[in-house]
C-alpha cells in the first residue's frame, strides 16, 4: 500500500500538474524531514518537531530554502487535512526566518538590441544561408532568445510550444503555463515574420511539421529540453555588452517585466501577460527600474520641481 508521502506526490503531479523537477524537488524535501525524524513524515508533523526541523535547517541553509521545506511541509499538511489524516496545519504554528529581499537582476534593451543586431543577418539571410549546415543552429538560437525576450515565457513555456500555438492573423501565442492554465500572449509582426522563418528553415530540414509538433526542435530534430535551453541562453548573451551577471531564461523573463513597467504599462497588465495567479507576485516580480525612478523623482519630488 502506498504511502501518505507517495499519494501526495502522486497528487502533486496528476492533479496539480507540478512539473516533474518540482515533484522531484517535493520528494527530496520530505525524505529529509523523514531522516531528520526518522518516522514517516504525516506521524511526525507537530509544532515543536517542524520548528526543531527548521533550526537544524538555518544552522546550514539559507532562510530561502528554509521556506522552501516549510512550504512543502505546509502543502503537505494541507493534502492530509483534505484527507482526514490531520486536523489542522501544524506549519501554521511555526514562524519563518526572514528573508532579505534583494532587487531582480534583468538586462537594459540597449544590451539586448545589442544583441539581435548583430545577428540580424539570420533571418533576413534564410536562403542564401540555408545551405550551411550550422545556419539552423544559429537561427535556433536566435529565435530561442526572442520568444522568450518578447513573449516573457518561462522556460517549459517556450518547450511546451507548438506549431499551432501561434495565430499568426489574430497576432497571439496560446502558452500552456503554471496549473495547465492557458493563456494568450501578443506577439509584433516582425516576431511573427522571424518564426515562419525558422518554420521554413526546420521543414527543409526535417520535412513538414504537424500543427501538434514542438515548434522547436534541436539540431537532431528532438523537441527542447531544460538544459539545451539553459546552455543557449548563456551562450548566445555571452560577451554582449552590459551583460555580465547571470544568464538565463528567467532574467530575460524579468527583463520583458522591467521594460514594460519603465515604459508605463499597468502591473495588471503585465501579470495577465507573465501568467501570474495573483497582483502580489507580480509586484514582487517586477521593479521600478533606475531610469523610470529618475522620471518620478524629476516630475514628483518638491525641490526638483522648483
Amino acid at each position: 500500500m502506498s504511502s501518505w508521502k507517495e499519494k501526495y506526490l502522486l497528487y502533486t503531479g496528476s492533479v496539480r500538474r507540478y512539473s516533474p523537477r518540482t515533484v522531484a524537488i517535493y520528494g527530496e524535501v520530505l525524505d529529509s524531514f523523514e531522516a531528520f525524524c526518522g518516522t514517516p513524515a504525516e506521524e511526525s508533523l507537530l509544532p515543536q518537531i517542524i520548528r526543531s526541523y527548521e533550526v537544524d535547517l538555518l544552522k546550514r541553509d539559507s532562510a530561502r530554502t528554509v521556506h522552501l521545506h516549510l512550504s512543502v511541509l505546509s502543502g503537505f499538511s494541507k493534502y492530509l487535512v483534505r484527507e482526514g489524516v490531520l486536523k489542522s496545519n501544524p506549519v501554521k504554528a511555526v514562524s519563518r526566518p526572514k528573508l532579505d529581499r534583494h532587487l531582480p537582476e534583468y538586462y537594459r534593451a540597449s544590451s539586448l538590441e545589442e544583441y539581435f543586431s548583430s545577428t540580424a543577418y539570420l533571418p533576413a539571410e534564410a536562403e542564401a544561408l540555408s545551405g550551411d549546415p550550422s545556419y539552423y543552429g544559429k537561427l535556433l538560437s536566435r529565435t530561442i532568445i526572442l520568444l522568450l525576450f518578447n513573449c516573457g515565457l518561462r522556460r517549459s513555456e517556450l518547450i511546451s510550444l507548438t506549431r499551432s500555438s501561434l495565430d499568426a492573423k489574430r497576432k497571439v501565442f496560446s502558452v500552456r503555463g503554471k496549473g495547465d492554465k492557458m493563456r494568450e500572449i501578443p506577439v509584433l509582426d516582425e516576431v511573427i515574420a522571424e518564426v515562419g522563418v525558422y518554420e521554413a528553415v526546420a521543414d527543409g530540414r526535417f520535412g513538414p511539421q504537424s500543427p501538434d509538433s514542438p515548434l522547436l526542435l534541436t539540431d537532431s530534430g528532438k523537441p527542447l529540453y531544460t538544459v539545451y535551453v539553459d546552455r543557449t541562453v548563456k551562450r548566445e548573451l555571452a560577451g554582449v555588452p552590459g551583460i555580465t551577471g547571470r544568464r538565463s531564461p528567467h532574467v530575460l523573463r524579468h527583463s520583458v517585466a522591467t521594460g514594460l513597467l519603465s515604459d508605463g504599462a499597468d502591473l495588471n497588465s503585465i501579470k495577465e501577460m507573465l501568467g501570474h495567479s495573483s497582483l502580489a507576485a507580480t509586484q514582487v516580480y517586477t521593479h521600478l527600474s533606475p531610469e523610470k525612478l529618475k522620471k518620478v523623482y524629476a516630475s514628483a519630488h518638491p525641490r526638483a520641481k522648483k
